[in-house]
């Protein structure tokens, strides 16, 4: 029997590897081949009618200017990332802390709620100069700054979720006299995942946003200073080299939270 079920397994196994491997495929070549077609008709574009380096600069332009200054740019995409990677892990954990609260007590929904909807409207560039005066404008100071653009949506996305748990499923567990904070743990947390892995999914793109507005208030390191720097002394390729890898960037962080609910698959 175990013979068996080895075969079985090992006839299997392939097959699902195959059919993960072409879902994968059939998600990424559609967008990998419109960026290839953008990236020859852009540079055919440029080759072909003459525009200057520094108005518009050919994807091969900006490849080479990327590889030259590839140290500088590293460099400041490490610091962004470290900025936005701790803002992210701070507005995750004050938000779900919050929508926790939110949906435990009405009394703290009611004294929540409105000063959570004025820090979301609060613009970033208003709160800056506080936050530089009290914490200073070093990473940390701009982490903050960032914390701030993601607690909203990672704690509303929670509290939604949190709420919209059928009614059924918290009965059930209730009739079983299971303690409230069980319920609440085993079975409310895990039917809001994905509510609440969306509200994250939006914070980390947030998240690299709020980081690039805080280094261009602070204009001391990142990507938001090189692309201020290299923009303001006409270095076109490399500032577009630096867009390149912020955009990549900002892809990984969104991507990040998107496989973590994947691998928990909450269903």
């Amino acid at each position: 029997m175990a013979t068996s079920d080895r075969r079985l397994t090992a006839a299997t196994t392939p097959s699902v590897s195959g059919g993960a491997v072409r879902t994968v495929f059939a998600r990424v070549w559609p967008p990998a081949a419109v960026a290839v077609l953008a990236l020859l008709g852009w540079e055919w574009f440029v080759r072909s009618t003459g525009v200057p380096e520094v108005i518009l600069p050919a994807p091969g332009d900006v490849f080479a200017a990327g590889l030259a200054a590839r140290e500088t740019l590293v460099a400041a995409a490490a610091t962004t990332a470290l900025t936005a990677g701790i803002g992210l892990l701070g507005g995750v954990v004050v938000g779900l802390t919050l929508a926790f609260a939110m949906v435990g007590s009405q009394t703290a929904s009611a004294l929540v709620h409105p000063y959570l909807i004025a820090l979301r409207i609060a613009p970033l560039v208003a709160i800056a100069p506080l936050v530089f005066l009290w914490i200073g404008d070093g990473v940390l100071a701009r982490a903050a700054l960032v914390t701030t653009m993601t607690v909203f949506p990672v704690a509303i996305a929670s509290v939604d979720g949190l709420r919209a748990v059928p009614e059924e499923y918290t009965d059930l567990a209730e009739s079983v006299d299971a303690p409230p904070a069980r319920v609440f743990l085993r079975v409310r947390v895990p039917a809001a995942a994905p509510s609440v892995f969306a509200g994250v999914k939006l914070g980390a793109a947030l998240a690299v946003v709020g980081t690039v507005v805080a280094e261009f208030l602070t204009l001391e390191s990142g990507l938001g200073y090189q692309l201020f720097h290299t923009a303001e002394y006409l270095q076109t390729s490399t500032t577009f080299a630096a867009l390149a890898l912020l955009t990549a960037l900002g892809l990984t962080f969104y991507l990040l939270p998107a496989a973590v609910e994947r691998r928990l698959d909450w269903g």
